[in-house]
């Protein structure tokens, strides 16, 4: 008879969080020192920008997401140099950190300048399965030039007929627009499923200057919301309502398509994110069968992300809504399709956001 023998064995079942990046963004523009070219700067909230970065439209715009985001804001800076392409930047970047966003700073004025940003980062999906978008500047008001007029036509004729999800176009109207919008967006007081129109938020911080036309007149509601229906992301005011807000952050999808909201790509992007590092665990891992227990396991070991996501919470009476809704049954569908391969389908559901409110009053004089 052989010798007695125990053997004790530390399993990994994969039971741990999965660090996030949502709210971490990566800002590229032009550097304003050749000291600072080609480097990848990490920031936060204390950091004092002014003695980071020389005098810049790139150091405003940072300054402005800082100011905007508020506590525990991190990003990274990626200031270029002359002659190097933004889809360079990103790549270098993506080698040291990873990024929910790209803030993309420096104006682009073509539609291909759009479209390029979005082929990259639907790139970065294939070769590092990373789910990025991007916030990008586009021309404000040449004001020596451009009436209003001249400048929405510009502006619509320069998304047209772009079919991009992954961008976001802002209009440099107060030139640190898209600064304002991505620290609103990084602001950890909401959710990601937020919209940046979110007016309990509140107003809007260090917006620059008001711009004006070349016959001196200001920027209107009107011209605002031409540049909203053209897919533009534009701040926008209430009449006898003190402070500045924000119109939705629309994205350059097709006409009915379902990402044509950042607030629904956001949460889509979060879950691909955990879900893929699930999916790893379980490759060429026995515990995923095809047998029924096996199969109504797994259901529950990849819901794991949405049922986090949607958790919510209420105090006071008052309900602070999860990132999405909670998942019920028939959320999920697993399939073997062969003994080696499987596809999983999942069902994510934003909550509904008013944006549009009509209250009627009536008169009731039945008690007279």
């Amino acid at each position: 008879m052989s010798l007695g023998k125990v053997q004790v064995n530390n399993l990994n079942l994969g039971q741990g969080d999965i660090q996030g990046v949502e709210r971490h963004f990566l800002f590229v523009g032009r550097a304003g020192n050749a000291s600072e070219e080609s480097q990848l700067f990490s920031v936060g909230a204390q950091t004092v920008l002014a003695d980071t970065f020389a005098d810049s439209p790139l150091l405003e715009i940072v300054k402005a997401a800082q100011l905007n985001a508020g506590q525990n804001w991190t990003a990274a800076v990626y200031p270029l140099a002359e002659g190097e392409s933004i889809t360079d930047a990103i790549d270098r970047a993506n080698e040291v950190q990873s990024f929910e966003m790209v803030v993309v700073c420096d104006e682009q004025t073509t539609s291909s300048g759009l479209t390029d940003i979005h082929d990259h980062l639907t790139s970065l999906q294939a070769t590092l399965g990373r789910f990025v978008s991007a916030l990008v500047a586009v021309p404000g008001i040449d004001v020596a030039t451009q009436t209003w007029s001249q400048y929405e036509a510009a502006t619509i004729a320069l998304q047209a007929d772009i079919a991009a999800h992954l961008v976001v176009p802002v209009p440099q109207l107060h030139a640190n627009n898209v600064g304002v919008l991505a620290g609103r967006l990084c602001n950890r007081s909401v959710s990601i499923a937020d919209s940046p129109m979110r007016v309990a938020t509140g107003s809007v911080l260090g917006l620059g200057d008001a711009p004006v036309d070349t016959n001196g007149d200001p920027l209107s509601l009107a011209t605002l919301e031409t540049l909203a229906n053209a897919r533009m992301s534009v701040p926008q005011w209430y009449s006898d309502f003190e402070g500045t807000y924000w119109s939705d952050a629309q994205t350059l999808d097709a006409a009915g398509g379902d990402y044509q909201y950042l607030e629904h790509l956001r949460p889509v992007h979060k879950a691909s994110r955990e879900v893929r590092v699930l999916a790893i665990r379980r490759i060429a891992n026995r515990a995923l069968n095809s047998t029924p227990n096996s199969i109504e396991l797994n259901k529950a070991y990849f819901m794991r992300p949405l049922r986090a996501m949607s958790k919510s919470t209420t105090i006071l009476g008052t309900q602070f809504p999860g990132e999405i809704q909670p998942p019920v049954e028939g959320d999920i569908t697993i399939e073997w399709t062969s003994n080696k391969s499987v596809v999983i389908y999942m069902v994510l559901r934003p909550y509904n956001s008013p944006k549009e409110i009509t209250v009627n009053i009536l008169l009731d004089l039945s008690s007279n």
